[in-house]
């Protein structure tokens, strides 16, 4: 499949199916919109799926990993070796995402989209590698257009299995260290907003260090001059491997009728990258939580998303997706099985 035909397949949201849903909300025994944005949570979910009474019962949680060059600019707080030691925790079921994934009952996909180490065979390991990481983004495009593109086409690839397996809702988590800063580059390049509004502590950088990541970001925009108006010449140039798996993960679920629940910064960078190659994905989108990374909430704005939760998340991996998961399928119950007046015999609708 081509990346045209990738963003061709995503179709409006299914009106018929929302008046129902939201016809149904109105007959359930409590005063109409009680339960606030539950409700619309729901009336949007069956018309994503064009389903009046949606249910979701298998989620998928995708978190892909992959590397960055421009590590070498001193803008992490840890290692590079770190990106392949988390990938074997995942594996291994040790990580946060593992444990907030079993608490919703969501299987993990973790995918090797560019990690510069050659990772040993798992049955829980989709290899996509593109390349061991991108290149330093201070210093010229992170990767080519082809690589770019072909990114985008792995990570739809894998939600395109998770679909033949059974998928009713994608939750986005990645893993790469370093990838708050291309992710804040593409927040800036794409929003026109300052570096400095936009780049945060990511691992828990020093003043200092916040100061250097700032600066690395401009001279990153400076020297690659990323077009906002082509998501993909962005993506190539500031963009990281995972961050384009994710947006082609998002690309695929929305083409197959499929909600997505978006996790914390770098999930939205890709985001942002999904719906500026096809804004007809936005509809799509739901923001599981607002990140701690303050640019995170200018992201959410040109998105137009308001968050779920507020929790002070800063991890990535997916985690606040997996809480958002929780929430979508609470208010999908809500519609299915819950009684109307009619079906209780409750006197009266209260209005």
């Amino acid at each position: 499949m081509s990346l045209h035909d990738l963003i061709a397949r995503i179709q409006p949201l299914d009106d018929a199916a929302m008046a129902e849903a939201r016809s149904r909300q109105d007959q359930l025994t409590k005063p109409q919109g009680s339960l606030g944005r539950l409700e619309a949570l729901s009336i949007r979910i069956a018309g994503i799926m064009a389903r009046p009474r949606p249910k979701i019962r298998n989620k998928v949680i995708t978190v892909m990993a992959g590397d960055h060059g421009v590590v070498a600019e001193g803008i992490s707080a840890f290692p590079q070796e770190v990106t392949p030691q988390m990938v074997l925790n995942f594996l291994h079921g040790g990580a946060a995402i593992n444990v907030l994934a079993r608490h919703v009952a969501a299987r993990v996909v973790v995918v090797d989209m560019g990690v510069a180490a050659d990772l040993p065979d798992h049955p829980g390991l989709v290899k996509k590698k593109v390349a061991y990481g991108t290149a330093n983004m201070a210093q010229g495009p992170a990767m080519s257009l082809s690589q770019a593109e072909q990114a985008l086409l792995a990570g739809a690839q894998v939600v395109e299995q998770e679909i033949e397996k059974g998928l009713d809702i994608l939750a986005t988590g990645d893993m790469g260290i370093g990838n708050t800063t291309p992710s804040a580059a593409i927040a800036a390049a794409l929003t026109a907003r300052d570096p400095a509004d936009i780049v945060g502590r990511g691992t828990g950088l020093d003043d200092a260090g916040v100061q250097r990541k700032v600066s690395v970001v401009r001279r990153a925009l400076e020297v690659n001059q990323p077009n906002p108006h082509d998501a993909l010449d962005v993506l190539a140039k500031v963009g990281g491997f995972e961050i384009a798996g994710l947006a082609g993960a998002i690309l695929a679920a929305a083409g197959h009728r499929r909600p997505v629940m978006v996790d914390g910064f770098i999930s939205t960078a890709a985001a942002m990258i999904a719906v500026g190659l096809a804004p007809a994905v936005r509809p799509y989108l739901f923001a599981a939580h607002r990140s701690q990374e303050q640019g995170h909430g200018i992201m959410l704005a040109w998105l137009g998303l308001d968050p779920l939760l507020d929790l002070d998340l800063r991890l990535g991996e997916g985690t606040g997706a997996a809480l958002g998961i929780s929430l979508a399928e609470a208010a999908c119950k809500i519609l299915d099985e819950m009684a109307t007046f009619a079906e209780a015999a409750v006197a009266g609708k209260i209005a």
